[in-house]
């Protein structure tokens, strides 16, 4: 029985809802299919991306030694290693949710903290496609001043987030990390 209960407050965000989609579904059936046809695409768009992403990872924790991510990224790594983590996440493609896994995966090798939350801030905000797009129909100017305020917002919330996150909270971060 405890395991059902754990199942259930491990998946309690889900089965909420899916019991508000199925009361959606009878109180306003159109509605109600369009957003299981909605949730349904966005499912199987998840599910194509991430077995690749997980083999990948897969590799990059059997190829790449801790201590060389520790090296290049860790907490002595400096400015070298923020723009390694800013780089690798301007140039990644998929969406937000595909960088949660690698950041996990950078955390259990060591990676500094704030490298980390400097990777998902890039893969948020400063793709290499999006800035092609922003240059072509924007216009140059545009482009370089919203990406210079993006690193100088990435930069400085990684900062502050670094800094604002207790040591306590900074070490069970890396020790689920080594769980996963």
């Amino acid at each position: 029985m405890r395991k059902i209960w754990m199942l259930i407050q491990r998946y309690r965000f889900f089965l909420i809802l899916f019991a508000v989609n199925i009361l959606l579904l009878f109180a306003a059936p159109e509605i109600g299919k369009n957003s299981f046809t909605v949730t349904k695409e966005n499912f199987l768009e998840m599910i194509s991306i991430l077995p690749p992403i997980f083999v990948l990872l897969g590799l990059l924790d059997v190829w790449v030694e801790r201590e060389t991510m520790m090296k290049y990224m860790g907490k002595d790594a400096g400015i070298k290693g923020a723009v390694i983590a800013f780089i690798m996440g301007s140039a990644a493609a998929g969406p937000l949710y595909v960088s949660f896994p690698i950041a996990g995966m950078l955390l259990k090798k060591g990676v500094n903290l704030k490298n980390v939350f400097i990777f998902v801030g890039a893969w948020s905000t400063t793709k290499i496609p999006m800035i092609l797009f922003e240059a072509s129909n924007l216009g140059w100017r545009y482009m370089l001043l919203r990406l210079v305020c993006n690193v100088i917002g990435i930069a400085a919330i990684a900062v502050i987030l670094e800094k604002s996150t207790p040591d306590a909270e900074r070490d069970a971060i890396y020790e689920m990390a080594k769980d996963q």
